[in-house]
């Protein structure tokens, strides 16, 4: 029998059942619900099928994470945040990114611990989700959508400060995700941080 394609429409049929599965499993019950056999179980795979494609609760959480990541992309991209500085529109995006990402509670601390756990092999998979984040800071910066996949052109200085600004939410998110964070406290420390980034900016341009 041939070996299984990545490029094969079956096998990325059941790679994102597997992901689906995934998702609902940790929005009811959060990090620990997310045991693999499980995920196998209820998503109608063999172990054997999930394994060729995911090597731990954190590979799929992270691959969840990257899917619903995508998903807010594509809805940024028919509905850029408004405003009329470049600071409104950065505040607009995290505000959207954060009532988006704390819906589903359970499923969010799930995703951005497997995604903070610095496991090596996960690194790449976890640059995904920062470099769509990365996108969508820019776009807000510049006033326009940028898709979630195809090239960009972004500039050293349009990249920084979306790194910056990206990282900083991510840090609040974790706070949040250990119960130091509430979203309006979280939407405060992004207004500030993005004053506060982009005013510095403009002073040194």
């Amino acid at each position: 029998m041939a070996a299984e394609s990545p490029a094969d429409p079956l096998v990325e049929e059941r790679a994102l059942r597997i992901i689906e599965t995934t998702i609902e499993l940790a929005e009811q019950g959060g990090f620990e619900a997310v045991r693999l056999r499980d995920v196998a179980s209820h998503a109608g795979v063999a172990m054997g099928t999930l394994y060729r494609r995911f090597h731990s609760k954190e590979d799929l959480l992270v691959a969840a994470l990257e899917r619903e990541t995508r998903a807010m992309a594509d809805r940024v991209f028919e509905r850029p945040p408004r405003g009329e500085s470049p600071a409104e529109r950065v505040v607009a995006f995290f505000v959207m990114a954060t009532r988006g990402n704390l819906r589903r509670p359970n499923l969010t601390r799930a995703m951005f611990r497997a995604s903070a756990a610095g496991e090596p092999a996960l690194a790449q998979k976890v640059g995904i989700f920062h470099d769509l984040m990365l996108r969508m800071v820019v776009g807000a910066l510049r006033g326009e959508a940028i898709r979630a996949s195809g090239p960009a052109e972004i500039g050293d200085r349009e990249r920084l400060l979306g790194e910056v600004l990206n990282q900083i939410w991510f840090a609040v998110m974790i706070n949040w995700s250990s119960g130091r964070e509430t979203q309006a406290s979280i939407n405060e420390r992004m207004r500030a941080s993005v004053e506060l980034v982009l005013d510095g900016a403009n002073r040194s341009s």
